[in-house]
């Protein structure tokens, strides 16, 4: 019994050595190339087509360039703020998430980093476990070492969810605003920052109240806001 388990444990091991080596490899391939897609992505589109098996994702990938610095600006202070400074963890927005959830009984609020956010996009489920934070963490950590800021914020914005079945920041501007999206403007953009948290339910209620108390918030904030 005592082999087996020695067995057992080796081979477990080896199959989490060889899974960080084959994500590591993957980031490494993205350094300078763009993913296709993203485990959420393909998570998303499987249950689409669950229900409509001709469904497809709307997404286009553009250059960090062709981009428009007001949304960059916007995403940074509604999700990030100390993304250009961080080495992918804000202790300080993790500590206030933490109180914050604990004092309300449920998560209200995330400390995740925009490295992090990444993380999860393009490797992981949509289950939350102590081993996927792990894998995040990990992942997280992999991504600040392989990639400067620009790139990790350029994958970001071509990959995040913006509402049902829409990824990125060029097919979300189409999408909401019929143009491009280098072309967003700054309230176009602080409202699109502020869709990110719960893009569907704001895709189907885009008038909701909240919502635009965000992005006045959001709004007001960008120019504080720090671009790689």
């Amino acid at each position: 019994m005592g082999k087996f388990f020695k067995r057992a444990l080796l081979a477990l091991f080896i199959w989490v050595l060889l899974y960080q080596l084959w994500i590591f490899l993957h980031i490494c391939w993205w350094v300078n190339h763009n993913p296709e897609s993203t485990a959420f992505m393909d998570t998303r589109l499987a249950t689409m087509q669950e229900k409509n098996p001709d469904a497809k994702l709307k997404h286009k990938w553009v250059p960090y360039a062709r981009i428009s610095a007001n949304l960059k600006r916007a995403v940074i202070v509604s999700e990030d703020s100390k993304f250009v400074t961080h080495q992918g963890f804000d202790w300080e927005g993790i500590q206030y998430a933490y109180e914050k959830n604990l004092k309300k009984g449920k998560v209200v609020a995330g400390g995740s980093t925009i490295s992090q956010q990444l993380a999860k996009n393009l490797f992981l489920s949509t289950r939350r476990t102590p081993w996927r934070k792990l894998e995040e963490a990990i992942i997280t950590v992999m991504l600040e070492q392989m990639m400067s800021k620009r790139r990790i914020l350029e994958i970001y914005l071509n990959v995040i969810e913006w509402g049902d079945g829409v990824f990125g920041a060029e097919a979300a501007a189409r999408h909401y605003y019929g143009t491009g999206a280098a072309n967003l403007g700054a309230e176009q953009s602080a409202k699109l920052a502020a869709m990110i948290p719960n893009p569907r339910y704001y895709d189907a209620h885009r008038g909701a109240r909240g919502l635009n108390r965000k992005t006045g918030i959001i709004l007001a904030r960008m120019p504080l806001a720090q671009l790689p």
